[in-house]
């Protein structure tokens, strides 16, 4: 029997990449976003559109559609970028820190709460987070959204790394490393499909032992 994995964020880049990988590898695929894409509605799998990660009621209807599924891989993908510098911070952008940590912090930790039912044994939870949010690697500064969100997000997986152990349920907190996204404006060192097999490589290798890793897609270990 075909194992399941829930994308969040799979409308495009890099989750619209692991949504494709997944398939070839024979899973069935529930890709779920706010609205979809030609090429994620192209790819056949089963789309679940209207799902904000940040907004509780929408992941209450998300749950009710999947009527008690299981789920054995939970990506959390989903994920929002603003790059904000220390004299850019006014009113304007203080709203657009606020709402990175609502996608990319909250939101994986809701949505890993709202589906924690279809969880069980064996399964396995991703939050795609960013070496961004590594506090020890940081020498560049700026950002501060966006850093601050996925510091957050790190922190979130590790005590959900905890929280889930009981049940049997692994997490690993996955850095997809400088992709060429229409987030990072097509810059960055690799495609994709690169990132996309990296992370589903440290998905296969993820078990309670190492729950609660910070890792790079290509399977270094990264500071806090």
């Amino acid at each position: 029997m075909a194992q399941t994995a829930l994308v969040t964020g799979s409308n495009r880049g890099i989750g619209l990449e692991l949504c494709t990988q997944l398939k070839q590898r024979g899973f069935d695929v529930i890709a779920t976003c706010r609205s979809s894409s030609d090429a994620l509605t192209q790819l056949g799998v089963e789309v679940i559109e209207n799902v904000e990660v940040s907004d509780p009621a929408s992941l209450a209807t998300l749950v009710n559609s999947l009527s008690g599924r299981r789920i054995d891989w939970l990506i959390n993908n989903a994920g929002i970028a603003d790059g904000i510098a220390m004299d850019e911070l006014n009113e304007k952008t203080i709203a657009s820190c606020k709402r990175m940590f609502e996608v990319n912090s909250l939101g994986p930790l809701l949505t890993t709460q709202a589906l924690v039912n279809n969880l069980g044994e064996g399964s396995k939870v991703a939050i795609i987070t960013s070496r961004m949010g590594s506090v020890a690697d940081n020498d560049s500064g700026g950002s501060y959204g966006y850093r601050m969100s996925k510091a957050a997000v790190n922190a979130a997986g590790k005590s959900l790394s905890v929280d889930l152990k009981p049940q049997g349920i692994a997490v690993g907190i996955l850095h997809p490393g400088w992709v060429r996204t229409d987030m990072t404006a097509h810059g960055g060192l690799m495609d994709t499909d690169e990132a996309a097999s990296g992370l589903l490589a440290r998905m296969d290798e993820l078990n309670l032992e190492n729950s609660g890793t910070f890792w790079h897609s290509n399977g270094d270990l990264l500071p806090w």
